[in-house]
């Protein structure tokens, strides 16, 4: 195995010794993550507090009468700038307005309101109506109609329903009480779980693929393919030896990036959530250890199936068009599992090549992985890339495919 070596040797050197694929592998994808999650949560605060800041613009039609001391009672008048109609000339103006998002609310009462209120007596008689004219396009005008059913239809009705029965607590058959009952970690872990398999799955496919292809397609273009095959070493050595230093490069790339948002991701989430929402990943050594794993089979796999496709195709060109649809393929199987947190999987999922994969590390992050569903995903990944690189020590042994003939 001294040409694998010595193949592993070169490969390795090539990247370490040049600062800017340094850069542009394990460093700038570092920045580049923790800036756009930083970025995210900063924005997010932004919109937050502008909502929040924003006082509402409320119309209000055919008030009934004591409204507005129950209005200024509530302290509405701290959230909203309310402007009183009482006649119905400008009503389509104010429709008008709210599509314009000058207007983020126009409340209309029935005429009669409370004496329709007072004269029920029984089971189809008329009860009067609260129509809520508001903009499901325009924020300010969302939060304008929760906070008004909020902080004043709600205690409007419970006061109108006291009056009329007397005693509410006839309308209270019983109470209920919540007790929360959680495991923190796991809580913690599904905020993770929704997006770091996704996202390593197809970036690990994005270190295999920009580094695959120019390892093998490219160095047939250059040349230097035909010089290494001339040289005094095994083509299955320079299978292997190709594979694993493409393994270490890509895993140290994606090694990165996971690192990266695992610390992002809970500055996001506080800045996000306010301070008191405090999101802290605590991971066991049984966790490292199968995410390690799971991402190095991973590796193997990606590597194995991009070098198949650059080495069969003739330029760099050609190998990124076939390589394409199934970087397409990976990144579908990683956005599945995003919509998949928390529902029950069945156990042949995990033999799935990638999908499987993105399901153990979701189920890892959760501390729900069984060593069945973590044997079944690394099993079958490894079991397609020995197919996948005996295949690629087959074409290495083509004179047809490796120099294009």
């Amino acid at each position: 195995m001294k040409g694998a070596k010595t193949i592993i040797s070169k490969e390795l050197k090539r990247v370490f010794q040049d600062k800017k694929l340094i850069f542009s592998l394990f460093i700038l994808p570092a920045i580049m993550v923790i800036g756009i999650y930083t970025l995210i949560g900063q924005l997010t605060t932004s919109m937050t507090k502008d909502i929040d800041e924003h006082i509402s613009n409320v119309v209000i039609q055919n008030t009934p009468a004591g409204l507005k001391d129950f209005i200024k009672a509530c302290g509405y008048e701290d959230t909203a700038q309310i402007s009183y109609l009482d006649t119905e000339d400008t009503v389509e103006e104010v429709k008008q307005k709210i599509l314009d998002e000058t207007v983020d609310l126009f409340v209309v009462f029935e005429k009669g309101f409370l004496e329709n209120i007072a004269s029920y007596q029984k089971v189809g008689d008329k009860i009067p109506v609260v129509e809520l004219y508001y903009n499901t396009t325009g924020n300010y005008s969302q939060v304008a109609k929760s906070n008004f059913e909020t902080m004043i239809l709600t205690p409007l009705k419970t006061n109108l329903l006291g009056e009329r029965l007397g005693n509410l607590e006839l309308l209270n058959v019983f109470e209920t009480r919540q007790t929360v009952i959680a495991d923190e970690d796991k809580a913690n872990g599904q905020f993770l779980a929704m997006m770091l398999p996704y996202l390593i799955t197809f970036l690990l496919f994005v270190g295999a693929m920009s580094l695959g292809v120019d390892s093998f397609t490219g160095e047939k273009e250059r040349g230097t393919m035909a010089s290494m095959l001339l040289a005094p070493i095994k083509r299955q050595e320079i299978v292997i030896g190709k594979l694993i230093s493409l393994s270490i490069l890509s895993g140290i790339s994606a090694a990165v990036y996971a690192v990266a948002m695992i610390l992002s991701m809970p500055m996001m989430a506080k800045t996000m959530g306010g301070a008191e929402m405090n999101v802290s990943f605590h991971f066991t050594l049984k966790q490292i250890i199968m995410l390690i794993i799971i991402m190095m089979c991973m590796v193997i796999l990606y590597v194995a199936l991009v070098g198949l496709v650059a080495i069969i195709a003739k330029t760099s060109k050609e190998a990124n068009t076939y390589v394409s649809p199934i970087y397409i393929v990976v990144l579908l199987a990683g956005m599945i599992t995003m919509f998949q947190g928390g529902m029950k999987k069945q156990w042949y999922q995990f033999a799935i090549p990638v999908y499987g994969n993105s399901l153990a590390i979701q189920n890892l992050m959760t501390n729900e992985l069984t060593f069945l569903q973590f044997g079944l995903a690394v099993g079958s990944t490894l079991f397609l890339a020995i197919i996948l690189m005996a295949l690629l020590t087959k074409s290495f042994n083509s004179e047809k495919v490796m120099f294009n003939a």
